[in-house]
């Protein structure tokens, strides 16, 4: 699990904890799978992006096949393996700067909703399997205080195209969410606010006393008992 210190309030302790996923929550895209293919065009021009979508099309043809979303996510980091560190960070706030100036790249409810949670003294947190380096800079610009999921592994200056810690998938995310509670002992899940679109998400959704599906149209849907079984 991977944080960023909490911003003080008052006593310095968050009056409640917001869990909100990124990809078709927060943002209207796939971050990680359109950063890779950026990437690797900008690194090896068409056929880098045509390797991309390969790698893509396969993963989530053995999704359908039965394969764990979370070793899915794993094998997906795996292309990043013998990358430049810098090189990678320094392409994604590019990526990053330029794909966010679309007026819909936000998903607007989401963002007012994260805004309210704030000036009520929440503390956000982003719980996401997306590629780390453009997830730093969703966080910033949505004032999110922690950044929940693995971290890429590194040797010197390079990417292994390994994680460290459990990816931010399924019932990964409920895990980090869970831990990140266990840090502030004052709150209780039952107070607490979460944000998914996927059925994956609902392990973190039905740990959260208050919980809201993203739908496609990005309106929310407030999650009932009866739904979240």
């Amino acid at each position: 699990m991977s944080t960023q210190p909490t911003t003080p309030k008052n006593d310095g302790r968050p009056a409640y904890l917001v869990f909100c996923d990124v990809d078709e929550t927060l943002i209207r895209c796939k971050s990680g799978v359109e950063f890779l293919r950026h990437y690797a065009e900008l690194r090896d021009g068409a056929e880098g992006a045509r390797r991309t979508d390969e790698l893509v099309a396969d993963l989530y043809g053995r999704l359908d096949r039965g394969l764990p979303r979370e070793e899915a996510n794993r094998e997906f980091h795996r292309a990043w393996r013998r990358t430049p560190v810098d090189d990678v960070e320094d392409r994604a706030r590019d990526w990053y700067e330029e794909r966010s100036r679309a007026a819909d790249f936000y998903i607007a409810d989401t963002v007012d909703a994260l805004r309210r949670h704030r000036a009520a003294g929440a503390a956000v947190a982003l719980v996401s399997g997306s590629f780390p380096p453009v997830l730093s800079h969703v966080a910033k610009a949505v004032g999110a205080q922690y950044v929940l999921g693995a971290r890429l592994e590194r040797c010197g200056r390079v990417l292994t195209g390994e994680l460290l810690g459990r990816p931010a998938i399924g019932e990964g995310k409920c895990v980090l969410a869970r831990e990140l509670i266990g840090l502030h002992p004052h709150i209780d899940p039952e107070d607490c606010h979460a944000y998914g679109d996927h059925p994956s998400d609902l392990p973190m959704l039905n740990m959260a006393g208050h919980a809201m599906l993203v739908a496609p149209d990005g309106s929310h849907v407030p999650l009932k008992p009866a739904v979240m079984v």
